[in-house]
């Protein structure tokens, strides 16, 4: 016991580190993808963000995995999971082209809460009081973001929160089949059947690629994407949920700062006080969890 200590204590510090890192990459790969929208279809900047993180992995771990990297005990689950995240990434590309990117990364925050009432409601899993009042507060808060006074109108105001349900199916279905797969395994085949996805439908908008420069925002999607994803693995396998839950919504910060340097725009009041809501019953619920996990407590 105390030989394990001193060794769980820098893995999860290194852990911490690696999730913000994380989230610093998902800040930069909303900008980039707000900024190439103005260039080329956003679909374009989808398969570019699944090819890239699909010929990496590939190239990375198949030479060290070899066929192991594609073994799985579940291919039609690895399926929906790359169809989920696909879909999560065509809401979230086409989202934050109507609103500003510290804004948007606020409303991806409630998805753990949205994780609760799916669950609730669909798993029939027991939700404390509390756990109901932080899940209205967040979407309270979301609901401030989005507003008419947030400048997202109409239909456009529905996409970031329909995202947010699908992106809370993804987790509810990572967190099941991480019980058996392996990480990579998932990294690699969200991947493809991303890529392979969106190859179908991406010539029916494909435009020629204006100058060197656009280009090299798509590439940077792309590597923002997949060095993203695989900081979180990196990340989660050396800390719990638990701690690491609460570093995520650093990604706010790191989003307004991309956003006053790129645009130079400043959330107003009734965002920011919207963000606050978001946060604070995101940080509440996820050291509520963490006390659960502590707890010991009979089944």
């Amino acid at each position: 016991m105390t030989v394990s200590r001193p060794q769980a204590a820098p893995a999860a510090a290194l852990g911490i580190l690696f999730l913000i890192a994380a989230t610093a990459c998902f800040a930069i790969l909303d900008t980039a993808v707000k900024v190439v929208g103005a260039f080329v279809p956003v679909l374009m900047a989808v398969w570019f963000r699944y090819l890239f993180q699909a010929v990496a992995v590939t190239a990375v771990m198949l030479p060290v995995r070899g066929r192991r990297l594609l073994h799985t005990q579940h291919p039609r689950w690895q399926a929906l999971r790359g169809l989920l995240l696909l879909t999560v990434s065509g809401l979230s590309f086409v989202s934050v082209q109507y609103m500003p990117v510290g804004e948007f990364t606020a409303v991806v925050m409630i998805t753990p809460l949205a994780v609760t009432l799916l669950a609730a409601l669909f798993l029939r899993e027991q939700v404390s009081l509390l756990r109901w009042l932080l899940v209205l507060g967040g979407f309270g808060g979301a609901l401030l973001v989005v507003g008419p006074g947030a400048g997202v109108l109409g239909w456009a105001s529905l996409l970031p929160l329909a995202m947010v349900l699908t992106y809370a199916w993804f987790q509810i279905l990572t967190a099941r089949m991480a019980r058996t797969e392996d990480p990579m395994t998932m990294h690699f085949y969200t991947g493809w059947v991303g890529a392979l996805l969106a190859t179908a439908v991406v010539p029916l908008v494909w435009q020629a690629i204006p100058d060197l420069q656009t280009l090299g925002l798509l590439c940077l999607v792309g590597l923002m994407g997949t060095v993203g994803h695989f900081l979180l693995i990196l990340a989660f396998a050396r800390a719990p949920a638990s701690t690491l839950s609460p570093y995520l919504y650093a990604q706010i910060g790191f989003a307004m700062l991309c956003g006053w340097v790129a645009f130079g725009h400043v959330p107003g009041p009734t965002e920011l006080a919207g963000i606050a809501l978001i946060v604070a019953c995101g940080v509440t619920a996820s050291w509520i969890n963490a006390r659960a996990a502590t707890s010991p407590r009979s089944a």
